[in-house]
């Protein structure tokens, strides 16, 4: 047995990709096992490979930044084998590697290392920082998880180089991993079962906080066609609503916090149970906060009643799933209809929210998708008063649509997940097509 706690490093590894922005993106996975880590005693040291705000970094602010957001560092690199066609710039998005290998060698040596993954197609950037990590600390256990390692399970155990791969959540793991990789073993001080027993994630570690994401709920009740949620999060847990709004007082009072990004999948479902007293608790601080939600809402639930006490709560930026307004044309999971995704406008509109403020996500690039259908799409969210978000689809392992979309590829999306990344439309069998998607986006901003 170790004679002291054990010390655990954490990596979130680079982005490589044609396209990436911080749009209140942070691995809150990782933070959130960081807490978990400390609560229970261990060291823990922390690199952000994405870190805007890297002491080393440039101190000209991103121009664009609003709200938190903000541009990443970033080094054009070659395209990926099977992608060398496609006519956009290829990034490695973050920190110098330099940076990187300098930290790592003025850390003392970790007992274990937590690496961290996000999109499947961005594991370029989890390879390099793990064979950085073997040239620094060569006899220190690796352990990879997160959404790629969970997705991609088999491909990140023949590929990666990590000496162990986790699928799944990683909260009721990692202590008996900590265990078994040093020997050191935890009574346990939460319930991995209660959201309102978990120390909150460890945002602290970061150079600079600029905004909060915030887990109200994990899991999904609805199972779509192309998405992967109830794999990552197959149990629904729902956070008291009283507990939310002490993590924003927390990390207002001690941090000047003032953005928050809900990370919920289903943050407006069972509303009179969560949202509603939730957003009342909100408003009764009276505290000047905002509210993001990257995550697209459920319009069924935008009552006049729910319009009002997000608007009034403090929601800045609202993005509503809607995916298509093909309401009845497409085989795909039919989560609202066209009146009530009207009548969700009509209520946000009149409870005081602009249209530059609500989104509704369309869907783009999926399976045997006609073009047309888009700009019809695009055409009913821009007249019901709210601006469309075109999303690009990415093809998902182990969804009800992924051998739809292997069908549909012009790549072998099974033998590598570079092939899936949406940036160049992989189900498109035209190729992709630079034309298409500015006529798209003219579309949207109105543009001839």
């Amino acid at each position: 047995m170790k004679s002291r706690e054990p010390h655990i490093l954490l990596v979130n590894p680079w982005i490589y990709d044609f396209a990436a922005y911080d749009v209140w993106a942070k691995p809150i996975g990782i933070l959130g096992l960081a807490a978990i880590l400390r609560l229970h005693g261990c060291a823990v040291s922390y690199i952000d490979c994405l870190e805007r705000f890297h002491p080393k970094s440039p101190k000209n602010p991103d121009p664009h930044a609003r709200h938190g957001r903000g541009a990443y560092l970033k080094t054009a690199i070659p395209r990926p084998a099977g992608l060398e066609s496609i006519p956009r710039t290829y990034s490695r998005y973050g920190i110098p590697i330099e940076w990187f290998v300098e930290e790592l060698k003025a850390l003392p040596r970790p007992d274990m290392i937590l690496v961290t993954s996000m999109m499947t197609y961005w594991y370029p950037g989890v390879f390099e920082a793990i064979r950085l990590l073997r040239t620094v600390f060569p006899d220190v256990p690796i352990v990879l998880g997160g959404i790629y390692a969970t997705l991609c399970h088999d491909h990140a155990l023949k590929y990666s180089g990590a000496d162990v791969v986790v699928a799944g959540p990683g909260e009721k793991k990692i202590l008996d991993i900590v265990e078994n990789m040093t020997g050191v073993s935890f009574p346990l001080k939460f319930d991995p079962m209660d959201l309102d027993t978990y120390p909150y994630p460890a945002f602290d570690l970061q150079h600079k906080i600029t905004y909060i994401p915030l887990v109200t709920s994990k899991g999904c009740p609805f199972s779509c066609d192309y998405c992967a949620s109830n794999m990552l999060a197959p149990v629904r847990m729902v956070r008291s609503p009283e507990k939310v709004v002490e993590e924003i007082i927390f990390w207002q009072d001690n941090f000047g916090a003032r953005d928050f990004a809900f990370y919920d999948d289903a943050l407006l479902v069972n509303p009179e149970e969560h949202a509603i007293p939730m957003f009342e608790a909100i408003i009764r601080t009276g505290r000047t906060v905002y509210f993001h939600t990257p995550n697209a809402v459920h319009i069924r639930e935008i009552t006049p009643r729910m319009a009002a006490l997000m608007f009034r709560a403090g929601v800045k930026h609202l993005r509503l799933g809607l995916e298509t307004s093909d309401f009845e044309g497409r085989d795909m999971d039919r989560k609202v209809r066209e009146t009530e995704f009207l009548a969700a406008a009509a209520h946000l509109r009149a409870a005081g929210f602009t249209k530059d403020q609500v989104g509704a996500y369309l869907l783009v690039g999926l399976p045997g998708q006609d073009f047309r259908s888009v700009e019809g799409s695009i055409e009913t969210v821009k007249k019901s008063g709210i601006t469309p978000v075109l999303t690009y689809y990415t093809p998902i392992p182990h969804t009800r649509m992924w051998e739809a979309a292997r069908a549909a590829s012009r790549y072998d999306l099974a033998a590598d997940p570079i092939f899936t990344n949406n940036a160049v439309m992989p189900c498109r069998a035209e190729g992709f097509d630079w034309q298409e998607r500015a006529r798209l986006k003219k579309l949207v901003k109105g543009e001839k």
